[in-house]
């Protein structure tokens, strides 16, 4: 519908604005709930600066380091090891003065030194191409984002330190102080820097904000093992400056030959080389450092060769004396096989028909026999992991609440903060005690299920076994293709048709079960679905109600992205995939989560608010309010060239807030912003996401009423990025709402989610083990941001692990929510996540946007993106590969909850 009217002859004031929109500051504080105390992963710290105003300042310098030739050497790898002999070396130069270094380019002192500028030469390392430093490995910082060019074999080095500027300590004393302040995110950073030192001369391997105890490894698998460490970080709150710290895990890769790592890591038991796979191979080799045998020289991987060994050639340059005795040069092409066998005479018993690695770069390749190389080690394994991997990592890597606090103390007890001069000198002093902060439990929502009871959650679930549907939904016909060669496919036919009655479907057989053949199951798994297609076409005319597809493996094997393309893209049918852990008997908890699914797939409802609970959400129940749910994916580590993807859902069917429909973008790789709610094609017209979220709103709800409040839930962006939130995709909203409703724009409240920070609440009674908070505990006060409007809720409950609150940051509320209705609202949206009969962590909006911004990055096939470039570097520049355009949904599809 193109030509609503709008409730309101005027615009909203302050709803679009050419000045710059900031974060808006805490009004009240919640106070609905029942008090609860608990205890916090925070560390109160506490500053009394030199009393001589001269010393109450950080002082900053940068550094820079090169080889004997003036060569740029990259701090990263080497630069601890060089700055800690530059504090032997020149002690008596630098006047003694103690500084921390952050292991790039950044040097802190507390006291000046006694030039601006020093130029310090022929810094000695023992053994600069072997020794990993011995004291700590510093992996993190702005250098990730180059690379060296030359190795760095030199022994000898030359530095330059120049005076940059200098922090008051006045910053970091109000917030210590809690009293008001212009947060400088510099001033924090420099007590970072002077944290990692002290970690760096504990003799921790140190990656930006995280340091691990070595060798504390938990094993993991073949040549990878889990490093289990501590993150630390300084946080300006309400309640002064704390220092927060949390257990953390990383990946690092053991020393050994390439060779040997590569079949480990794709798991060829047999040893059998030619079963690499060499794509891969090279996405896990770039950029990891070896020590090629010959010549006990460390290098780093820029790529492999494109031919084997025996057949990769490189132009040869001889000096021989010719017939007048003058010097002749000649050039002769030679393989690498050949140069290392006869001109080296070093016996290759692997390379023949193995690609060689590649220590130069693209346009001077290098090239090493892979059987030469050996990674060197202490080396984070940062690839993509498959979902195998994921889970183990995770269940590795878990801890009770009570396991983690033991492992903080421990590591509270190791660093002994009190003996580190740098800090001791500046008047910083740490508490070795867990802050104490007062919660509050909300109560959980009332539900409705089909039979018109009242669902009351406890412990933040709820019994659904004998519950019906709120609406079911009609299914006419549905066909099921079964690519596992396992299953008792009769037997769960029936169990799934048995348990859908019982949950109010009226679902009968289906109208075929379709196998796959036998000679298929070794093919391309684009293959295997174009096969299966094929034989099911005749039944695809008429389209059927859903299709039931039996993976042979777990749900994110290589069918599911192809399957899910040719169903709903090309024929617009909804499509459950399953894969049954059991293959004879599927126990009625998998059935019940399954036609969970495909009843939210097809437009119905499974449990919903009750009249009486949402009518207490009075602001979003009695004025049309559309949700949106924005998120974007990213590819995996090591494939740069990947396209970013966009995912907008948006609510439906209002009064309900329930109902969702998504709407999905392509974006340039590791973008995080989204450029497309608002793509105008003339001044009364736009194509973005918006526009259509828009139009489905109205025609969805109660007598096509358009939306008066729009809540935007945003996930997946940091503090950095709050304002391009602000001023970037809140504008293009502004517009979209502009343009379409002739220059009215509805009132917006938006609300970012973080679910990637370290903060931790545990729940203790007397002397009992540490355990998970209860479900609905809200924090707004003590630990959160001294200005900003933010909380805490930890929604779901925590039976694995230690769990992990979500963190609301509140930038804008026109709509005029008092504290306690907001959050009643956010903690109520918890609720109605359709998949799950559980509280899920975060609002069920920002869940499905980052179901379906996941689902669309399976579907779209590696022909639809150039291999392009594949550095972070290369993807964030200016000429980027063309963006595949993401799959095209018919109607049927696009209005349906089909990522459920």
């Amino acid at each position: 519908m193109e030509s609503e009217k709008s409730p309101f002859a005027e615009p909203v004031e302050g709803s679009s604005s050419t000045t710059e929109r900031l974060p808006m500051a805490r009004g009240e504080y919640g106070k609905s709930g029942d008090t609860q105390r608990v205890s916090t992963n925070y560390l109160r710290v506490r500053m009394d600066p030199p009393k001589n105003t001269d010393d109450a300042y950080f002082y900053r310098y940068d550094v820079s380091l090169t080889d004997k030739n003036e060569h740029s050497t990259n701090a990263k790898d080497i630069g601890r090891e060089i700055m800690d002999n530059v504090r032997e070396t020149f002690h008596d130069e630098l006047d003694g003065v103690r500084f921390a270094y952050d292991g790039d380019k950044i040097l802190i002192t507390i006291r000046s030194l006694p030039k601006e500028e020093y130029q310090l030469n022929g810094v000695a390392l023992e053994d600069a191409s072997s020794n990993r430093i011995s004291t700590a490995l510093d992996v993190g910082g702005e250098s990730d984002r180059k690379r060296s060019r030359i190795p760095y074999r030199s022994k000898i080095f030359n530095v330059k330190i120049s005076f940059k500027d200098k922090f008051s300590m006045d910053s970091i004393v109000k917030a210590a102080n809690s009293e008001p302040l212009d947060l400088s995110q510099d001033a924090f950073r420099v007590l970072d820097i002077i944290l990692r030192q002290h970690s760096a001369e504990k003799d921790r391997l140190v990656f930006r904000q995280s340091f691990f105890e070595r060798p504390e490894t938990l094993g993991f698998k073949g040549a990878i093992d889990v490093f289990q460490g501590f993150s630390s970080s300084f946080r300006a709150t309400q309640g002064g400056l704390f220092l927060n710290m949390d257990v953390c895990h990383t990946l690092i890769i053991q020393p050994g030959p390439v060779i040997d790592f590569l079949l480990s890591v794709q798991n060829i038991r047999d040893k059998k080389t030619d079963r690499i796979d060499w794509e891969k191979a090279k996405r896990m080799l770039k950029g990891l450092r070896v020590k090629t045998s010959h010549n006990n020289e460390e290098w780093k991987i820029s790529g492999l060769s494109e031919k084997f060994c025996i057949n990769q050639t490189f132009e040869m340059k001889q000096r021989n004396e010719g017939p007048d005795g003058v010097e002749v040069q000649s050039v002769e092409q030679i393989s690498v096989y050949e140069y290392f066998v006869t001109r080296k005479s070093i016996i290759l018993e692997q390379s023949r028909a193995l690609p060689c690695v590649n220590i130069g770069n693209s346009r001077h390749p290098v090239y090493i026999p892979l059987e030469l190389c050996s990674l060197v080690g202490l080396q984070r394994y940062t690839k993509a992991l498959s979902t195998e991997e994921r889970s183990l990592l995770v269940n590795k890597s878990r801890r009770t609440p009570d396991e983690r606090m033991e492992d903080l103390k421990k590591a509270i007890r190791s660093h002994d903060y009190g003996s580190h001069t740098m800090l001791r000198d500046s008047g910083i002093s740490i508490t070795t005690q867990f802050t104490q902060v007062k919660g509050r439990i909300l109560p959980a929502p009332i539900l409705k299920s089909g039979n018109d009871q009242d669902l009351n959650p406890k412990n933040g679930r709820w019994n659904f076994n004998n519950q019906k549907l709120a609406h079911p939904a009609e299914i006419k016909s549905w066909l099921v293709a079964d690519f596992s060669s396992n299953c008792d496919m009769e037997r769960l036919i029936q169990d799934l048709i048995k348990c859908a009655k019982m949950k109010g479907i009226s679902l009968r057989d289906p109208t075929a079960n379709f196998i796959e053949r036998d000679q298929y199951r070794d093919e391309q798994a684009s293959v295997r679905v174009d096969k299966m297609i094929t034989t099911m076409e005749k039944k695809l005319d008429p389209r059927p109600t859903f299709i039931l597809c039996v993976l042979p493996q777990k749900k994110n094997c290589d069918i599911y992205g192809p399957w899910k393309r040719r169903c709903l893209s090309d024929y617009g049918v909804p499509t459950q995939c399953i894969a049954p852990t059991e293959p004879t008997r599927v126990n009625n908890q998998y059935l019940t989560n399954v036609v969970l699914k495909i009843n939210a797939k097809l437009g119905g409802l499974n449990f919903s608010f009750s009249k009486e609970y949402f009518s207490s959400l009075d602001k979003v129940s009695t004025i049309p309010t559309l949700i949106l749910g924005m998120d974007v994916s990213h590819g995996p580590p090591g494939q740069a060239h990947m396209p970013s993807i966009a995912a907008v859902v948006s609510s439906r069917n209002w009064p309900s807030i329930s109902h969702y429909r998504a709407a999905v973008r392509t974006q340039h790789p590791k973008s995080e912003i989204i450029g497309s709610l608002f793509e105008p094609q003339s001044k009364s017209r736009d194509n973005g996401i918006i526009r259509a979220a828009l139009r489905d709103f109205s025609t969805t709800s109660e007598e096509n009423r358009v939306p008066e409040q729009i809540i935007i839930f945003r996930d997946g962006v940091g503090e950095s990025q709050f304002k391009d939130v602000l001023n970037d995709e809140l504008e293009q909203i502004i517009k979209a709402c502009k343009v379409k409703y002739n220059q009215w724009c509805p009132k917006l409240t938006v609300i970012v989610a973080q679910k990637r920070h370290h903060t931790r609440f545990f729940e203790r009674e007397s002397n009992k083990p540490f355990k998970n908070v209860p479900p609905g505990l809200i924090v707004d006060k003590k630990i959160c941001h001294p200005t900003n409007n933010d909380f805490y809720l930890c929604a779901h409950d925590g039976r694995i692990g230690t769990s992990r609150p979500a963190h609301y940051h509140v930038l804008l509320d026109e709509i005029g929510f008092t504290a306690d209705e907001l959050q009643k609202l956010v903690h109520s949206l918890c609720y109605i996540y359709q998949r799950s009969t559980t509280a899920v962590s975060v609002v069920a909006p920002i869940c499905y946007a980052h179901l379906a911004a996941a689902q669309v990055a399976q579907m779209i096939q590696p022909e639809d993106y150039s291999s392009g470039p594949t550095s972070s570097h290369a993807a964030s520049s200016s000429t980027h590969a063309p963006l595949p355009k993401p799959p095209y949904f018919s109607k049927n599809v696009a209005s349906t909850m089909f990522f459920c």
